[in-house]
Parts: C-alpha cells; sequence; structure tokens
C-alpha cells in the first residue's frame, strides 16, 4: 500500500484537527492510539502515520487482531518454532520481526488475548519477544499503531485489557469524529465517492446529486460512517437509470424490505420475553396481529402530521425517524400526496 493512494478527504474543524494531529504525531517514534467507531478511516490515519514518519522506507505491516482466534493470533504476530503447537510444521516469521525497522499496525488490539497484551507490552519496553515454542530472544526495531472502536480505559477497568499496556501506548491517542460530527464533509464525501464510481462505470462525468438526495443525505446519521457512505453512493450510481441527470434516488438501508425474515436471535428472545408484562400480552378477543400494527402506525404518522402541520421534517423529528424512514412510512400506509 503507498500513501499517495489513500486519499483522505474533508474540510471540517473536527477533520482538520484530526489531520494535524496525526502530523504531528507522525514525526515522532512512539507508540499511538486510533480510536473511532466502525467506518471513521483508522487504518488511513495509521497509513497516514507511517508514510509521514521517518520510517517511511521501510515496511508498513498490518494485522487484523479480531480476524484470528487466539491460539493462532500469537503464532501470527511473534512467529513459531517448528512442532510448537499441532500443525506447526516449519518455523514461522512473525509479523513483529516481519515489521523490524518499520510500522506494525495492530487493528481491533482490544480483541487480543492478556497473554499476546503481555508480548506486546514487552516489545513496547524492551524491543524484545520470544517465538512462540522458543526460548530464544529476538530484537526487533518497531512502531506501534493500534486501533480500536472501544473506550480503552473502560475495558482497563474491566479486567479486558492491560493497564500497563495502555499507559504504554497512549503517549499519542488520536480519536477520531464520528461523520454525524463533520457534517460538513457529508456532500464532499459524497461528491468524491460519486466521480470515482461514475470513472469505473464509463460514465462521461458525475452529474451530482438532486436536492432532495443532498437533503436525505446530510439529514441521515450514518452508524456506519465514511464507509457505509461510500456503499449508499456507489449503490446510488450503480442503479441510477441516467448518467446525464442529477442522481435523483438512494437507498440507505439495503435490507429495507416488507419481506425481511423476523427471525431473533435466542438471546434477544429471553430479554423480549423479560419486557412483555403479562397484563399487556392477554386480550380477551382474537385480534389480526400485523392488521393492528399497521392500524398504529398509521395512527402515530397521523397524529405527527398533524402535530407538525403537516410539516415532513418536523414530523419525521416527532417520531425520531429521518426524512427518508419517514418517506418510507408514509409510502408504506399510501398517505403520500
Amino acid at each position: 500500500m503507498k500513501y499517495d493512494q489513500q486519499i483522505i478527504i474533508g474540510e471540517s474543524p473536527a477533520f482538520l484537527e484530526i489531520i494535524e494531529q496525526a502530523s504531528r504525531a507522525a514525526r515522532h517514534d512512539r507508540p499511538v492510539l486510533v480510536i473511532g467507531e466502525r467506518g471513521t478511516g483508522k487504518e488511513l490515519i495509521a497509513s497516514r502515520l507511517h508514510f509521514l514518519s521517518p520510517r517511511w522506507e521501510q515496511k508498513f505491516v498490518q494485522v487484523n487482531c479480531a480476524a484470528l482466534p487466539d491460539t493462532l493470533l500469537e503464532s501470527e504476530l511473534f512467529g513459531h518454532e517448528a512442532g510448537s503447537y499441532t500443525g506447526a510444521q516449519g518455523k514461522r516469521i512473525g509479523r513483529f520481526e516481519e515489521a523490524d525497522k518499520g510500522t506494525i499496525f495492530l487493528d481491533e488490539i482490544a480483541t487480543t488475548s492478556l497473554s499476546a497484551q503481555e508480548k506486546i507490552l514487552r516489545i513496547t519496553e524492551y524491543g524484545t519477544f520470544q517465538r512462540v515454542g522458543s526460548n530464544k530472544t529476538i530484537h526487533t526495531d518497531v512502531r506501534i499503531i493500534g486501533a480500536a472502536n472501544i473506550d480503552l480505559p473502560s475495558a482497563a477497568e474491566a479486567g479486558d485489557f492491560r493497564h500497563d499496556l495502555l499507559d504504554r501506548l497512549a503517549l499519542d491517542v488520536i480519536t477520531l469524529p464520528s461523520l454525524r460530527h463533520r457534517k460538513e464533509d457529508i456532500l464532499i464525501l459524497a461528491i468524491h465517492f460519486g466521480q470515482k464510481i461514475a470513472q469505473e462505470v464509463g460514465w462521461e462525468s458525475f452529474p451530482g446529486f438532486s436536492e432532495s438526495v443532498i437533503e436525505m443525505l446530510l439529514e441521515h446519521t450514518w452508524p456506519g460512517n465514511v464507509r457505509e457512505l461510500k456503499n449508499v453512493i456507489e449503490r446510488a450510481v450503480y442503479y441510477s437509470e441516467n448518467e446525464f441527470h442529477p442522481i435523483e434516488g438512494v437507498l440507505l438501508d439495503p435490507f429495507n424490505s416488507p419481506y425481511r425474515p423476523s427471525t431473533v436471535s435466542s438471546k434477544h428472545k429471553v430479554k423480549i420475553q423479560k419486557e412483555i408484562k403479562p397484563e399487556t400480552a392477554i386480550f380477551n378477543e382474537p385480534l389480526d396481529f400485523q392488521e393492528s400494527v399497521e392500524n398504529h402506525e398509521k395512527e402515530l404518522l397521523h397524529h405527527a402530521l398533524n402535530k407538525s402541520k403537516f410539516n415532513q421534517k418536523e414530523a419525521a423529528k416527532f417520531l425520531n425517524l429521518n426524512y427518508h424512514q419517514l418517506r418510507h412510512q408514509l409510502k408504506k400506509h399510501n398517505l403520500l400526496s
């Protein structure tokens, strides 16, 4: 991966502050933690930290710690000797050894076992480790960048993350803002993604978005952040039937369907059963459940529209929905004029 291929886009104050912090942190050679929700671009910030550092010509090794079980993660990180465990047929060089003189990016570092954390701590303190199944001490000169999507101090208090390792890694902590905290960047990113996908599908140019779509994009809360926005824009371009007119529709939730399965996992079933009060679950006469639900939804929609004097934006806020969700419900119940 080359840094010039990793484009970081934005102009909001929150975004620019983070970019400045990352640029400052890149100059020193100590560990850095990158914290943020899913889809906020933690791997891009880690890439920036490496390629703007004095180590930029050396290896940038990335490991997704959540992708491997504990039994294999230590072998992946520190390597192993032949016969150290069942299936270990030959010697393996670990990722810390591979990253010598460079940078290692430990994504989802909070998922590592306490045993692995202890070994990572030793590397931060002494620059040494041992392969699995070996007593030989290996020296490595590596800069550690860790990433997590949870509050690590809380994890440490709960006993799930070592306090001493957190102290060693937290020389610099870069906490990325969610997309809902950098609304000024939503349209900039949407146009960037739209132009990129339009080029990929062979359009002569990207026509932009209609006013209603722009409004929808700005009002959505983006729980999946930049990654979710990218998916939404890609989907909109792929499904657009006319490349010469602004895109007039986007699908925010691809799972939204009247035929969506209503399966609930067993652990959620228990919770639901506990929350249902006996007096509310008993009726004197049989009823049609689906019809009752639909009638109740219609009553809520009518009430919200009346309270907001039929201003759909205000009605959406009243029901704690975004504009697109409200429009979907109105269409579902034939309430659109």
